[in-house]
């Protein structure tokens, strides 16, 4: 977010609260906010793959694309195989993360590793289905095509993010402290060209907590106002509107001219994809849409989470095998650590880990936090937390049915206890099953104060409201790149 008055622009670093502002380019997808570039590259780069592919085809055969389709069996479904996993790879290694102040350089750096990954997954399912075949000449070709039409594509990507374009006008409406904690996080924006926040419009009785170089003069109606510095939307940066002008009628006419209106808990939940605490009222959890759980979907979840489980299980078992020997070697037994969490509506299960830290870690009897350079952290445990080998033996607590795939983190009940006198609603991420990985686990730090607590419930506040299989399956593949680049690791 770019905050900019009428008389320049001025952006302010937040020093507590670090949150990622995703830029006012939308599509609700499935209950969840997803960037519409983001969506729309994805879109445009899986047609290019299966284009490539035909093109390729037909270069190599030297016949028309409907020769050669009625002569290879399968041909069509063998080229969308090949763009959904050439596209499943980019998406883990973090590729479709575009934001402005990403280089093209980084970005095509992250190209070469995920076309020779996604390279991989189609041999592979080559091999496993013989019905789906492309040949390698054909395949080669269409790498080579494919790589060619998405780097230029990518440039043009790239530009667009530097134009106004792309660009949203923001008003907020209202003096508030809200509105002025949007505009300290605005600092630490990846998608910072994509907002311009042209100020902050008081209201009457506002108790005025903004610098005035932020303000905007209250003359004329809102709709002049927002026609004056060409504004698309509104943000309504107030908690309660008791005793306060809040002109209802002019918000009408804006949104009837085409001008979004938007309450700051709504703004929150769009671009951070978090569900702010500060502004939830528990009217909001019982009369507003989602934190709705159904039968159907906990059916679905749980199929999902015994084929994910199970798959995860064969893949990394020999993984799994050298971790519990290289223990064994540097520390001896017991290689698994059993620990106490609380899950789904406060029951207690024992969570099964790799044990990563000295067998003496809590000598003193009272739970405590990792650190970072934590010393009680062994050399193969900080390797195995790295790269989080150390959460694999969860998945037998997954197909035991005490934790699920995706959904908060489990947490230890002397914290909980702690955590839920202190932190409002933090109760609600209770009310599903935890997850071995799960929405805040791939958007934020390893949490090790309340501070971070906070932060990681408002995440998970946000999945459980939009849960759905959809977003599960963004936050699988959000885990293969912090798995890979070690992000957020302790």
């Amino acid at each position: 977010m770019n905050c900019k008055t009428r008389s320049g622009s001025h952006t302010r670093h937040r020093k507590n609260k670090k949150t990622v502002l995703k830029g006012r380019g939308m599509y609700k997808i499935f209950n969840h906010f997803t960037p519409r570039v983001a969506t729309l590259l994805l879109l445009l780069e899986v047609s290019i793959f299966v284009a490539a592919t035909y093109l390729a085809a037909s270069l190599r055969f030297g016949e028309s694309p409907h020769e050669f389709v009625e002569r290879i069996p399968n041909f069509g479904i063998s080229a969308v195989v090949y763009a959904l996993l050439t596209s499943l790879s980019l998406a883990g290694l973090g590729v479709y993360e575009l934001h402005s102040r990403q280089s093209l350089r980084g970005s095509i750096l992250r190209l070469a590793p995920a076309f020779l990954i996604g390279a991989c997954l189609t041999v592979a399912a080559f091999y496993l289905f013989p019905d789906l075949y492309l040949g390698r000449g054909v395949l080669g070709l269409s790498f080579v095509l494919s790589l060619s039409a998405i780097l230029l594509l990518r440039l043009v990507v790239f530009h667009l993010f530097r134009s106004r374009f792309l660009k949203s006008r923001v008003l907020f409406l209202g003096a508030s402290q809200e509105a002025r904690e949007c505009m300290e996080m605005s600092g630490d924006n990846a998608f910072s060209e994509r907002f311009e926040v042209v100020g902050i419009l008081p209201l009457q009785n506002d108790q005025n907590s903004i610098a005035g170089a932020f303000l905007l003069p209250n003359q004329g109606s809102l709709m002049s106002i927002a026609r004056k510095y060409d504004v698309n939307e509104i943000v309504i940066s107030l908690k309660n509107w008791r005793g306060l002008n809040v002109p209802i009628h002019q918000l009408l006419e804006c949104k009837i001219n085409g001008i979004m209106i938007t309450p700051i808990s709504r703004f929150f939940e769009r671009e951070v994809n978090q569900i702010q605490i500060d502004y939830l009222q528990p009217s909001a959890l019982v009369f507003g849409d989602g934190f709705r759980e159904n039968m159907l979907r906990a059916m679905a979840k749980r199929v999902v989470d015994l084929l994910a489980a199970t798959t995860l299980l064969l893949v990394t078992l020999p993984v799994m095998l050298l971790a519990a020997l290289a223990i064994l070697i540097e520390d001896g037994a017991p290689v698994l650590y059993r620990q106490e969490r609380v899950g789904k509506r406060g029951k207690s299960f024992m969570v099964l880990k790799f044990r990563s830290m000295r067998k003496d870690a809590e000598a003193g009897g009272v739970p405590t936090w990792a650190q970072a350079g934590d010393q009680r952290v062994t050399r193969v445990g900080a390797f195995m937390r790295k790269t989080r080998i150390d959460e694999l033996p969860q998945i037998f607590n997954v197909l035991r049915g005490e934790m699920s795939f995706v959904g908060p983190r489990p947490e230890r009940p002397y914290f909980v206890h702690q955590l839920s006198q202190q932190v409002p609603f933090y109760d609600i991420r209770h009310s599903i099953k935890p997850g071995i990985t799960g929405f805040a686990q791939v958007r934020y730090r390893y949490g090790a104060t309340v501070e971070d607590s906070i932060q990681k419930l408002q995440y998970d506040l946000y999945y459980i409201k939009n849960q759905s299989l959809f977003l599960d399956l963004l936050i699988i593949i959000d885990t293969v790149q912090v798995v890979l680049f070690a992000k957020g690791s302790r």
